[in-house]
């Protein structure tokens, strides 16, 4: 359209996600299990968010062929927001709540 190539998603914003998960990761213990949704409620909106993008990607898989920066950019973003959840719920004081078989 009119907007060309100006609104087309770059490899960039995926990069700077990156940085901000690795960031992020550093103030969190390393996984060792599955972790459920929940913990605080500003967790849990993380982790709503986080699904809410996952739909997305894979609505953007179904429609076809797309530009493979936003497949990657959706899938960092829905990473950040689980780490973001994983902050969210240590700030405020809560367990994580671990799966366990």
């Amino acid at each position: 359209g009119e907007a060309g190539d100006r609104l087309r998603l770059t490899d960039a914003p995926t990069a700077r996600l990156e940085q901000e998960i690795a960031r992020l990761n550093a103030a969190v213990p390393p996984l060792r299990s599955f972790v459920l949704p929940g913990g605080s409620p500003g967790a849990a909106h993380a982790h709503l968010a986080r699904t809410v993008v996952r739909r997305a990607e894979r609505a953007v898989v179904a429609a076809g062929p797309e530009n493979p920066a936003l497949r990657r950019y959706l899938n960092r973003l829905s990473d950040y927001l689980f780490v973001l959840a994983r902050i969210a719920s240590k700030q405020a004081g809560a367990e994580e709540h671990i799966w366990k078989a």
